[in-house]
């Protein structure tokens, strides 16, 4: 899949605002506790991305009804959703300099009903040229996502023929529409009413 970037300034994907919050404290804590483990860009990376993984639970999956959005909140709380969880790993990626990008997919049931959107995160790593699409959503029976830069190992491959669909786009900040679900909801059982069909 050709992924395409939204802003062609590379800078942009650096960049730390509302929800990839990567000044907070927390997320510096994080990033620095990380590196210190790791010490090169590739192995950071990895290692941010199994920590997003597995140490932050899929509140679906927890059944935690707190709705977490920035980066430092879902750090603090180890609770979100694919968005919010893509948040915070994009945000301890670029704290470390490392360019990351947000994506999405629109997935729905195995019978092409109930569609919605799911976030995931593309990184570049320096002296690269091409992003690679993570998933940090969370693995469990039937979602196994892996580290992986040369053959995609995300969460949900989609599905064409059930309308399924892999959005190109890269953006530097959250889609409008994913950051207004997460923003607009009191608790989990209210997102899941206000979660996007489709971008």
């Amino acid at each position: 899949m050709q992924l395409i970037q939204q802003n062609p300034d590379i800078h942009a994907y650096l960049a730390s605002g509302e929800a990839v919050d990567h000044w907070h404290p927390l997320v510096q804590e994080t990033a620095e506790a990380l590196w210190s483990a790791t010490g090169d860009a590739y192995s950071y990376a990895k290692a941010a991305f199994e920590f997003v993984r597995d140490e932050i639970p899929h509140s679906a999956d927890s059944g935690d009804v707190r709705v977490s959005w920035r980066a430092s909140d879902v750090l603090a709380t180890r609770n979100g959703i694919c968005f919010a969880k893509s948040h915070a790993l994009a945000a301890l990626l670029r704290a470390q300099g490392i360019p990351a990008a947000l994506c999405y997919q629109r997935l729905t049931d195995d019978d092409g009903s109930h569609p919605v959107v799911h976030g995931l995160v593309a990184v570049r790593l320096p002296g690269g040229t091409r992003w690679s699409r993570l998933d940090p959503r969370g693995n469990k029976p039937g979602v196994d996502a892996q580290f992986s830069l040369e053959s995609e190992r995300v969460a949900f491959p989609v599905r064409p023929e059930l309308g399924e669909i892999d959005y190109p786009e890269l953006y530097a900040a959250p889609h409008p529409a994913a950051l207004g679900a997460l923003q607009g909801s009191a608790d989990r059982p209210e997102l899941w009413t206000k979660l996007p069909a489709a971008l």
